[in-house]
């Protein structure tokens, strides 16, 4: 058994650390709030994006727009876009997404593609340096609060490639956020374009589907409207990742808070029977003592 001094310490290691997991646990729930609010902010406007594309949409009018462009041939060179964090005390977070680009990098590879590997955050670069892949680009300036910016930073080298046609798909690799302690890891095809479905199919929404005025023209709309969801849809992809990171952090953070003061109890009393244990011990020698001087 431990002596009590060395428990001492150990407890009050113990009392320390947990100190720090409560605060960061405290802090990520404070960041989790804000981080929510961008991904519900970030709903309406993708939503309202998504409807109008999706009645806009035609297979004459498709034809005419690069972003549009299914391959031909089948998918020959993709790039997979990774977001992961740039911290870690996350628990499972960034393995969980590392692990579902690498299924999908090997998937697209045996389908016979060329993968170029896109990564945003600091733990999916070290790990994919440590493997020896060859990355295409790197960032970890965006951290857990990406602006719109980031995403057009992020998509317009990507748009360029494929309207070249220098790329046939780009996936990003993020974690969608349901709720704090629902975060999975998931892959999204954003180029091509694929336009949501049409609210043409009857009944009350289709009549205000055709109510609609479209000056200059559709194709005008379709446009401008097209890199504005490319780009709108890395955007909630950054901003989803950021929040699941969030309550990924906070949960750990719990758990490690938990099972500190589980260690605590265990520790303090293992401490006591070794306090006793010694008190015992001195009483018996001072009565030991005490015996040999009356003999």
């Amino acid at each position: 058994m431990a002596k009590p001094r060395e428990l001492k310490r150990r407890i009050r290691s113990v009392q320390n650390t947990r100190k720090i997991t409560k605060t960061m646990e405290l802090v990520s729930t404070s960041k989790l709030k804000r981080a929510q609010d961008r991904v519900v902010g970030a709903r309406p406007y993708a939503q309202a994006l998504a409807e109008v594309i999706g009645d806009l949409c035609s297979p004459a009018l498709a034809e005419r727009f690069p972003l549009l462009r299914q391959p031909a041939h089948g998918v020959r060179r993709a790039a997979v876009v990774l977001i992961t964090s740039n911290r870690g005390l996350c628990g499972a977070f960034n393995a969980n997404l590392i692990r579902e680009a690498r299924r999908r990098m090997k998937e697209l590879e045996d389908q016979g593609a060329q993968v170029e590997l896109h990564i945003i955050g600091k733990k999916g670069i070290g790990y994919f340096k440590f493997t020896r892949r060859p990355v295409a680009s790197q960032r970890i300036d965006i951290g857990d609060r990406p602006t719109a910016a980031h995403a057009v930073e992020v998509m317009e080298p990507l748009m360029a490639q494929f309207t070249a046609g220098t790329l046939d798909a780009v996936d990003v690799v993020f974690a969608k956020f349901n709720s704090a302690v629902s975060t999975p890891p998931t892959t999204l095809r954003i180029l091509p374009v694929t336009p949501p479905s049409s609210r043409r199919s009857g009944g009350q929404e289709a009549k205000a589907a055709v109510n609609y005025i479209l000056k200059p023209s559709a194709e005008a709309i379709l446009e401008s409207l097209l890199p504005l969801y490319v780009r709108n849809q890395m955007y909630r992809a950054l901003v989803e990742t950021a929040a699941a990171e969030h309550g990924a952090r906070r949960t750990a953070m719990k758990n490690a808070t938990e099972a500190g003061g589980d260690m605590l109890d265990l520790l303090q009393r293992t401490y006591n029977r070794a306090r006793q244990g010694q008190i015992t011990q001195e009483l018996a020698e001072i009565v030991g003592g005490a015996e040999a001087l009356k003999g």
